[in-house]
C-alpha cells in the first residue's frame, strides 16, 4: 500500500523548535504536544487559556497546565502582548513598536501559575536517567491508574520520593489504594503522601499497617451512610471518628444504626452525628445490643417517667375514705 501526501496542505506551514523533538518528547504528554500545535499555529496572535482549553476540547486547567510544562521547558515564553514561540537558539530580538491590535484580537488574560514546589521536566528526565528505579515507578503507577502521566504528575511522583521521603514500594502501594478507592489522582495521592511523611510512615509494614486502618474507616462509614440512608458524600472528620467508634469500636450493626438514626430523626427532626452518638453511646454502655433490648430499654423509661410523676399518695385511696367518711359509711 502506497502513501502520498496531499501538497496543497504544504502551501501553509509552521515550524517547531528542535528542542520539542530532542529534548522533550520523552516527558510532553498528549495534550502539551497538542497545545504546542495550536499555540505555534497562531504565529505570535494574542489567545487566552480558554481560547487553548475549547480548541483542544480539555479543561482549563489542563491546558494551563500544558502552557506552563513548555514555559518551563523554555521552548515558549510568555509575553506581555501574549505567547510568543522561542526556540533555546534564538537570540533575543529587539522590541518592536507596539501597534493597536485590531478589534476583533482576543484579549489575553493568561498569567503564568505560580513556579511549583514540585520539580520540572528537565529535572524529572534527569533523575528518571539516573535512577532505574524511578522509571520503574513511573511505569507501574500508569498501569495501575491506566493513563499516561503528565509532566506534573511525575514531577509529583519525584517530589514524594525525593522531597517526602517515600520509597518506591511506599509510593505504590499508594497509588494502588487511592485507584482502588476511586481517588486515583495526583492531588489526593500528593496530600495522603505528604500526611505519611509527617507521621513518619516510610517503611513497606508502617504503609501496610495505615492503608488497612484507612480501609477500615472507609468501610464503617459505608456501613453508616448505607444503614442510615445517607447521600453519597464524603465525611467530615468528626463523621469519620463517629463511624469508627459505632463500627469498629462499639460493633453495632446496621439494623441499630438505623434504629437510632430514626430514633434522632423523630426527636429533633434531622440527622444530627452528635445526637446519634449520645444514644449510641448510651446503649454500648448499658449493653443494648437488639432492637427488642432498645424497645425495652424505652419501655422501661417512660415508666420511670411515669412513676417520677407520681404524687407521694395514692389518691384512689384518698378518694374512697373520704367518700365513706362523707357518706356515713366510714363509722
Amino acid at each position: 500500500m502506497q502513501y502520498q501526501t496531499k501538497s496543497g496542505i504544504w502551501d501553509s506551514v509552521f515550524a517547531v523548535p528542535t528542542a520539542v523533538v530532542d529534548q522533550n518528547l520523552k516527558l510532553a504528554g498528549s495534550v502539551q504536544l497538542k497545545a504546542l500545535l495550536w499555540v505555534l499555529r497562531q504565529g505570535g496572535a494574542s489567545f487566552s487559556d480558554k481560547d487553548l482549553s475549547q480548541a483542544l476540547g480539555v479543561s482549563p486547567a489542563d491546558a494551563r497546565d500544558a502552557l506552563s510544562y513548555w514555559q518551563e521547558t523554555g521552548v515558549l515564553q510568555l509575553q506581555a502582548s501574549g505567547m510568543k514561540q522561542q526556540t533555546e537558539k534564538e537570540k533575543p530580538a529587539p522590541s518592536p513598536v507596539p501597534q493597536k491590535a485590531p478589534a476583533s484580537a482576543p484579549v489575553v488574560h493568561f498569567s503564568p501559575l505560580p513556579r511549583p514546589e514540585r520539580p520540572g521536566p528537565a529535572f524529572v528526565s534527569k533523575r528518571l536517567e539516573e535512577n532505574k528505579a524511578l522509571q520503574c515507578l513511573m511505569l507501574d503507577t500508569e498501569q495501575i491508574l491506566g493513563h499516561t502521566l503528565s509532566a506534573s504528575d511525575m514531577g509529583s511522583l519525584l517530589l514524594i520520593h525525593d522531597n517526602y521521603g517515600l520509597p518506591c514500594d511506599v509510593i505504590l502501594m499508594l497509588v494502588q489504594y487511592a485507584a482502588s478507592s476511586g481517588k486515583g489522582n495526583m492531588h489526593y495521592i500528593d496530600k495522603v503522601a505528604l500526611n505519611w511523611a509527617d507521621e513518619g510512615i516510610t517503611t513497606h509494614l508502617q504503609a501496610e499497617q495505615r492503608l488497612q486502618k484507612m480501609t477500615d474507616l472507609s468501610r464503617a462509614w459505608r456501613t453508616v451512610q448505607q444503614a442510615m440512608g445517607l447521600p453519597e458524600r464524603a465525611p467530615t472528620e468528626r463523621e469519620k471518628k463517629y463511624a469508627e467508634s459505632w463500627v469498629l469500636q462499639w460493633h453495632f450493626p446496621a439494623p441499630m444504626l438505623k434504629l437510632a438514626y430514626d430514633r434522632c430523626v423523630d426527636a429533633i427532626g434531622a440527622f444530627r452525628p452528635g445526637y446519634v452518638n449520645k444514644i449510641l453511646e448510651r446503649w454500648h454502655r448499658e449493653g443494648i445490643s437488639t432492637a427488642e433490648q432498645a424497645a425495652a430499654e424505652t419501655s422501661q423509661h417512660r415508666q420511670n417517667r411515669q412513676d417520677a410523676n407520681k404524687p407521694s399518695f395514692d389518691l384512689d385511696a384518698y378518694e374512697k375514705e373520704s367518700m365513706l367518711k362523707f357518706t356515713g359509711g366510714g363509722r
